[in-house]
């Protein structure tokens, strides 16, 4: 089978015409398969270096692998030459088929070759990895702001491209504002993206996010706790004298503790010199009363 010799894919023409690329180890309009440029030795393709994606779910890897040793490699893999013209070739994109390729033993894959430099091999790989059905939030959000700050991309631009709409693209990059401690929380799986976006406006995200996994808080707790906490409903902690010394980390690192397993606004003031002071609790409701009575009952 001849190879083509397209022409290089400037960023000039945009992110739809990197998407056709993408798209075109997709299926066509009447679901047959594209057709490949050339059947590629498997040994002489090389996974792209600059790929974020590193891991891949041996599972749906193996499957992906029985699949093809049955029916073959349906879909190509795009791939560009790699310099020095000796003949090997690097993944722009498809690399999770050539690795089940490979675990189905195959000698040739189909391929369609394309001409890309460098920078559009990094926005295809992203722009590949926005696509993935296994994409965490974080992930996503991560994707939606390297297209905007290293190629330009507007959030219309994406919105038309990707076929998302703009609020959704929005929404997903402010996940990137949150603590990195609650960013992991997301990536593991322990908190969805509505619970992310609703920790967003709270005072102290971390507590709260630690709360709603530890008691299994749904979304809509999550956002009433968060206005709780907003300092826009909690009523303020008695105000400590001018003369007061500012509170210690220890101070501030059990404050955040009490807030945290208590769903409440929680105010330590140590007495200088003494071993007494006071405790504040503060609740929003008249249901978060009865729940710190609750609490406080349970106890005894």
């Amino acid at each position: 089978m001849a190879k083509s010799s397209p022409k290089k894919r400037g960023l000039g023409r945009g992110l739809s015409a990197l998407m056709a690329d993408v798209q075109e180890d997709k299926p066509d309009a009447s679901g047959a398969p594209r057709q490949p440029d050339s059947l590629i030795p498997i040994e002489k393709i090389f996974p792209n270096p600059g790929q974020t994606r590193r891991s891949f779910d041996k599972d749906a890897l193996s499957d992906l692998a029985a699949s093809i040793a049955e029916k073959g490699l349906i879909q190509p893999l795009i791939l560009r030459e790699k310099p020095g013209g000796d003949g090997t070739y690097e993944i722009v994109a498809g690399e999770r088929r050539w690795r089940a390729s490979q675990l189905a033993k195959l000698h040739d894959v189909p391929a369609i070759i394309r001409d890309f430099d460098d920078t559009e091999v990094l926005e295809i790989a992203i722009i590949e990895n926005i696509q993935r059905s296994d994409l965490n939030p974080m992930e996503e959000a991560q994707a939606y702001s390297q297209l905007m700050e290293k190629f330009g991309h507007t959030q219309e631009v994406l919105s038309k491209s990707l076929g998302k709409s703009r609020s959704h693209i929005a929404n997903s990059v402010r996940l990137l504002t949150l603590p990195v401690d609650v960013q992991t929380f997301v990536k593991d799986g322990r908190l969805s993206a509505g619970h992310a976006r609703a920790l967003i406006t709270a005072d102290d995200p971390i507590g709260l996010a630690k709360l709603a996994v530890k008691k299994g808080l749904s979304v809509r707790d999550v956002e009433k706790m968060a206005k709780s906490f907003s300092g826009q409903k909690v009523p303020k902690p008695p105000e400590v004298k001018s003369t007061a010394r500012e509170k210690d980390a220890d101070t501030r690192a059990l404050e955040q503790d009490l807030s945290a397993n208590l769903g409440m606004k929680v105010s330590v003031d140590h007495t200088d010199g003494k071993e007494n002071g006071t405790l504040t609790i503060s609740y929003a409701s008249l249901e978060d009363l009865d729940e710190l009575c609750r609490i406080l009952s349970s106890t005894r």
